[in-house]
Order: structure tokens, then sequence, then C-alpha cells
């Protein structure tokens, strides 16, 4: 076994021992696809409200007339330096699937591997920390989990949730007339690329934590109103490719009026200067055939549209009249950027999401 580093060593920038940050690590969606391709055709039992088929946020099993337990799990390499924002990044992130699907968190297990022969167990243990903190904001507590020594340091959690079996919001239900509702700006890749090469300031910095630190609280609220049809969170697939998750899901096509999607302030000028992710071209190459985009649609604005969100926000498929409650819902538990981005329409022959 090899032996902790010393608290007093010097220890190598946590960014610099990962090969791909936050939930940039995903694997692209096209391979993905094809690793999956066939799992869905396993017995599924009636319980089971919510599994695989739909690449939803979580896997939701009815427990009773009142009850279903949401089970999921996320985890990945560092995006910050910082061990302990590292760790309020991660336990973030992976709570978001619980409220994506209209659930309250209930509890989490750890994940962690960590190469114990380069970081000190104090260092390995502030990412612990904020991970803990997390978690006691969300009102859970972390009941357990597992540790090995691995090459590349990663923290996330398994997090356990409930929600009303007739609460439980799916990806997959949007309906033609519904409107989109984005809850959090967009650019956390092109941040956290900027910062991995020593180039984000202290300003874009505070944003990026502010964000990616925020817990999706609004979804239990919106899951019970009645217009919202369809909740999902946008992460390492982008807005583009949870969007066509969306679209897929439910056999519509989607209208994003580009200029409405909110972005962090000075990440269009990052992209502009190349601070993107490689995730965000392997994204692209995924999916791109089921996107139209407008003549002229520069490259920088590609890479948002792509940009792998860790912790991203949550995108909310309504009724029109419900829209105003909705945004309501966001003002009131502080993401003041929510923003109204598009509509849905009745699937066509062409592409499934089209960026106006």
């Amino acid at each position: 076994m090899n032996a902790p580093l010393p608290a007093t060593a010097a220890e190598p920038r946590l960014t610099s021992l990962s090969h791909g940050g936050g939930c940039g690590c995903k694997i692209a969606p096209g391979v993905l696809s094809e690793i999956l391709k066939g799992t869905a055709r396993l017995p599924m039992p009636p319980e089971l409200l919510v599994g695989i088929e739909t690449a939803d946020d979580a896997a939701v099993y009815q427990l009773n007339d009142e009850q279903a337990l949401i089970a999921t799990t996320d985890f990945f390499m560092p995006i910050v330096d910082d061990p302990y924002d590292f760790g309020r990044i991660a336990a973030t992130n992976a709570i978001s699937d619980v409220y994506a699907m209209g659930g309250k968190p209930i509890m989490a297990l750890a994940l962690v591997g960590m190469p114990i022969s380069v970081l000190s167990t104090a260092t390995i243990g502030r990412i612990l920390e904020g991970g803990e903190s997390v978690c006691k904001a969300a009102g859970i507590p972390i009941a357990g989990g597992h540790t090995i020594d691995s090459v590349e340091p990663i923290y996330g959690l398994v997090a356990l949730g409930l929600v009303h079996p007739k609460r439980v919001k799916r990806n997959a239900d949007a309906r033609p007339g519904d409107v989109l509702v984005l809850g959090k700006p967009l650019g956390v890749g092109v941040l956290s690329a900027a910062l991995k090469k020593e180039k984000l300031d202290a300003a874009g910095y505070e944003r990026m934590i502010s964000t990616t630190t925020r817990l999706n609280t609004p979804g239990p609220e919106l899951a019970a109103i009645d217009g919202v049809h369809a909740l999902t969170d946008v992460t390492g697939f982008g807005l583009a490719g949870h969007a066509l998750e969306l679209a897929r899901g439910a056999k519509l096509s989607l209208d994003i009026e580009w200029n409405k999607v909110p972005v962090l302030e000075g990440v269009r000028e990052l992209a502009r200067a190349g601070f993107v992710t490689g995730a965000s071209g392997r994204n692209w190459a995924g999916y791109g055939a089921e996107i139209a985009v407008p003549k002229g649609f520069e490259d920088a604005e590609l890479a948002l549209l792509t940009d792998p969100q860790t912790s991203g926000g949550l995108l909310v498929s309504c009724a029109p009249e419900t829209v105003d409650q909705v945004l309501a819902v966001f003002r009131s538990h502080g993401f003041g950027q929510a923003a109204v981005i598009g509509q849905a329409r009745a699937g066509t022959a062409g592409a499934r999401l089209t960026i106006r």
C-alpha cells in the first residue's frame, strides 16, 4: 500500500492530477450510447417508475402509495484546486439529481478515490469536509460510503431522496406548446478551462463557485405545480445535450431563443479567447446532427451551447400559464438569473433542437 503524503509536504494542484474536471469527465454521449446499447431490454419491475430508458437524472422506485425512493450517484475528478471547494461542488452536483426528479434528499453515501501517495490526509479531509458542508445545508447526513486508493482524485455521492409517486418529474414528459425555463446561467466549463490554464481572475472564480455550490432547491416546489410537465438538470452534456434528452423522450422538437439564454459574466470573452473544454467538442460530435443552428453561429457560441455544466441549473418544461409561477419559485430560492429560453412543439422529421 502506498504511504499517505505528510500534511506538510508540497502538493500538486488538484486539477493537474485529473485528465478532465467536473462533469466534463463524462463519457461522450455517442460513446455512452454505444456502451449502454441493449441494457434497456433488461426486465424492469412495475415498481420502478423511472429507469434508464430515457436517460433520466435518477432512478425512482415506488415504495407505497405515498412514497417513492429516488436513487442517484455522481462523482468526478477535480474542477478546482481548492479541496474544500471541490468537495462542495461535487456534493452539490450529486444532490441536484434528486431535486431534478422533484424530490427531497434524505441521505447520502460518500464515494472517495484518492492518490494517497500524492495528496496529504489533510487535503483529502478538506475535500470530505466540503461535501459534508453541502449535505448539512441540504439537511441530510452522510451515512456511509466507500474509499479506494486511485490514480486520480475522485469524489462524489450516492444521493437518496423521497417524492410522492404522483409528483415524480421525468425528463420525458414535456408537451407541445410548453415553455422552457432555465434556472442557472451557462459557462462553468469555460471558467474551468480558464482556471486550469491559470487565466481565471478572482471575480471569475467567485462566480464559478457561487453557481456550482448553489443547491437546486426549487425542485420539489416546481414538482408540486400541476403545469410543470418535465424537469431535468443541465450537466455534462451541456444545454444542448440535456435539452435533446428532453426532446427525444417526449418525441418533440424544441426551439431555443439563444439571446435569452443566461450566461455567466465574462464567459463569452473567455470562450472567444479559446478557453473551452475538450468535452464541448465531444458533445457536439455526439449529437450535433440533431441540432440546427443559425448561419454564421460563432464557434464560441457553439462551445457555450455544448459547454459541460458541473452542478448546472434545472431545465423546466411547463405550460405557458404557469411560467410566472415557475419564475417566482426560482426567485424565492435566490435564482435571480432564471429565464424563459424557448418552447416545445410537435416533433418533425428534421432537427429535434433548433437554435434561433
